[in-house]
């Protein structure tokens, strides 16, 4: 009886949505900074499978460390307690309101909270195209780390990590594929040019990648 009150206390107290809440968004973040990881392992000087070993490698190494926390864990189950303390308060803060908001914040980057706050959601998804686009340029795409960088390098998304901004682009409508080609920073994840909406008054269809292009714009390097 104790167990059911203190467990229907905790409900209405909002512990267990906050803890819910802040479970999902801190294995979403880890399960895409994993991935990330692995996938920043391919190189782009190679292909076939010679470009796969280092990600495999990665992979391996990723397994290897899991199996070795695992048999620690059979051998000393008391850790166990520990690593959910240590989990529920990762959760804890993770799923405060202001953590909340910014996981579903994708405002346009040129806009205060004011203006924000001011713009229908049809003006900020302009906003937010016209941002993504400007950041593109004349090449084919942008990496989604390359485009958090240049947001963070002008004081935004400060904090937000590569897994929830590629989430807030997505909520968003803004389609991210897993691999995009970038001349000379190679191929990751990131936002294609040809995914995005034309402009209003624009011819539609791709636009083609100018010959002899120099280096990309280096405000877009990650920092």
């Amino acid at each position: 009886m104790k167990a059911r009150a203190a467990a229907a206390w905790a409900h209405r107290a909002g512990i267990t949505d906050r803890l819910a809440r802040g479970s999902a968004i801190v294995a979403r973040r880890r399960a895409a900074a994993l991935a990330d990881w692995v996938k920043r392992g391919r190189r782009a000087d190679l292909t076939g499978w010679r470009a796969a070993l280092d990600p495999l490698a990665r992979l391996l190494g990723l397994a290897v460390l899991a199996w070795i926390g695992y048999q620690i864990v059979r051998v000393l189950p008391w850790l166990m307690w520990a690593l959910t303390a240590g989990w529920c308060w990762a959760a804890w803060r993770a799923g405060t309101p202001t953590s909340a908001e910014q996981e579903r914040a994708a405002d346009a980057p040129q806009s205060s909270p004011t203006d924000a706050a001011k713009r229908s959601p049809e003006d900020t998804y302009e906003a937010l195209l016209a941002w993504v686009r400007e950041a593109i340029g004349e090449r084919q795409g942008v990496h989604l780390r390359d485009l958090l960088a240049n947001a963070q390098h002008n004081g935004l998304f400060k904090g937000l990590e590569l897994g929830d901004f590629r989430a807030a682009l997505e909520r968003w409508d803004i389609p991210v594929r897993k691999r995009v080609r970038v001349r000379g920073l190679g191929v990751t994840v990131g936002v294609h040019r040809d995914d995005l909406p034309a402009p209003a008054g624009a011819p539609s269809g791709p636009l083609p990648e100018p010959e002899g292009q120099g280096d990309p714009d280096p405000r877009l390097h990650a920092a």
